[in-house]
């Protein structure tokens, strides 16, 4: 039976942000770069043009598999390798699944696209799984504006146990907010150390919160308690271009925080970077800020290391490098306030790099113009290039890896990309003297270091 999760707070309407293009239909829009920005530098039209792009990569990145997909967005891939599925937002209003068991013959196995997509303006965005009660799930993320249906539409749950047979994936249940229409940019599923199995949610253009809905109340069909906690974003009122419009976050990472037994957030909060406590989920409390820092404007993404003393931030513009920030100058306290980087990297400087995932000392990067990128950071203060391989036409969106084998998953226009990095052969964090934390969670034990076992989700 179908649930509808809604927030309880007044209704209000909001002027779209985005508007359809004439050219192509409404569910097919992009968000982020415009069509054109691939040959223009991102999103900064005023710079020069490049010269022509040509498929190529270093010998130690190899292609997999490439599936030729239309309107990609985000991706997620699942990590037991008994379950070798991938999910990939479309901009068509749906997603779908990859099945990875070869991973030299990816192929889609399954496709899901909202009803009546014709009349929707926006897109699906962001997908997240999950496991929780035994099942397995996937969420998908939906931007849609208010000129359309589904404006307060933030997300569809899906079962997704029965893969790989398509006919069993089943939707469960669907997050509104009609307090705050035009749905959710990012999402993000985590597995708290009190065992809870929660779904975060970004609401940037709109609210000035990340919401936090517990996974388990939803499926039991607790419609009214789902919603258990909300992250507030601090310096609302920002000069930036962006964050003086748009009150929320964008984008979010949430790890456990092994030394000192705390559930840490890291917020991308367009006019600055945040990290709140929120082991008591009912009350964050903000640790630290990266603020004032030169040359900020819309904070996209903040992803740290596995002891969450070195940050990696990107920022939305074409011409700005990936950031590294110490947020533990001390090496022991997060600083209350951090304005300057200790590093930076950028694979030239039209390259704009867009989502990234960290596997210390790696990062594995999208990047609008240049594909796959991977740096090592483990001198944060010099950073370089390990790898690349950048697709033809390819404006890649995101990007994902397999903890178990090391498999490297991208989203891009041109559609579905699988990599193998020589030497990357999966990732653990004992390997390397660290945490074994990442954005990889382990859903049936909960989170590394926690003192009292976690309930089984």
């Amino acid at each position: 039976m179908l649930k509808r999760v809604v927030a309880t707070t007044s209704l209000f309407l909001l002027t779209a942000f985005l508007t359809a293009t004439a050219q192509a239909p409404v569910c097919a829009q992009r968000f982020g770069p415009p069509a054109g920005a691939a040959q223009q530098g991102g999103r900064d039209p005023g710079q020069p043009p490049e010269p022509p792009r040509v498929p190529q990569g270093t010998p130690n990145v190899h292609v997999l598999s490439h599936i030729p997909l239309p309107g990609m967005a985000n991706l997620e891939i699942e990590q037991e390798l008994s379950r070798p599925y991938a999910y990939v937002s479309a901009h068509r209003c749906g997603f779908q699944t990859i099945d990875l068991k070869d991973p030299t013959k990816a192929r889609v196995i399954h496709s899901w696209m909202i009803e009546n997509p014709e009349l929707h303006v926006g897109s699906a965005l962001d997908g997240r799984y999950a496991k929780v009660k035994g099942r397995y799930l996937y969420i998908q993320s939906f931007e849609f504006q208010t000129s359309g249906p589904d404006g307060p539409l933030g997300a569809i749950v899906f079962d997704v146990t029965g893969l790989p047979d398509s006919t069993k994936v089943k939707e469960t249940a669907r997050i509104y907010t009609p307090e705050y229409p035009r749905g959710f940019h990012s999402i993000y599923a985590y597995k708290h150390s009190d065992g809870s199995a929660l779904l975060l949610a970004a609401l940037p253009y709109v609210g000035p919160y990340t919401y936090i809905y517990d996974l388990s109340k939803l499926m039991g069909g607790d419609t009214t308690g789902a919603l258990v906690g909300k992250i507030p974003r601090p310096d609302t009122a920002s000069s930036a271009s962006m964050s003086s419009k748009y009150p929320g976050y964008h984008d979010f990472y949430v790890h456990y925080d092994v030394a000192k037994g705390r559930d840490l957030f890291y917020g991308a909060g367009l006019s600055g970077y945040y990290v709140f406590d929120m082991t008591d989920i009912k009350n964050p409390k903000l640790v630290t800020r990266v603020f004032g820092v030169a040359g900020m404007d819309v904070a996209h993404t903040f992803t740290p290391d596995p002891t969450g003393r070195y940050a990696v931030t990107e920022m939305e513009y074409s011409s700005a490098p990936l950031r590294i920030f110490d947020l533990k100058p001390d090496g022991k306290e997060e600083a209350a306030l951090v304005t300057r980087p200790i590093g930076a990297w950028t694979p030239n400087y039209h390259g704009e790099p867009h989502n990234h995932e960290v596997r210390w000392p790696y990062v594995f990067v999208s990047g609008y113009r240049e594909g796959l990128q991977v740096f090592n950071f483990m001198d944060p203060t010099n950073p370089y290039t390990v790898g690349y391989h950048r697709p033809d036409g390819g404006s890649t969106w995101g990007v994902d890896v397999r903890n178990a084998d090391g498999l490297i998953v991208t989203s891009d226009r041109t559609g579905f990309w699988a990599y193998k990095l020589d030497g990357f052969d999966g990732w653990n964090g004992h390997q390397w003297g660290m945490p074994n934390i990442s954005s990889a969670q382990d859903w049936d034990n909960g989170p590394e270091g926690v003192k009292k076992p976690a309930k089984v989700s």
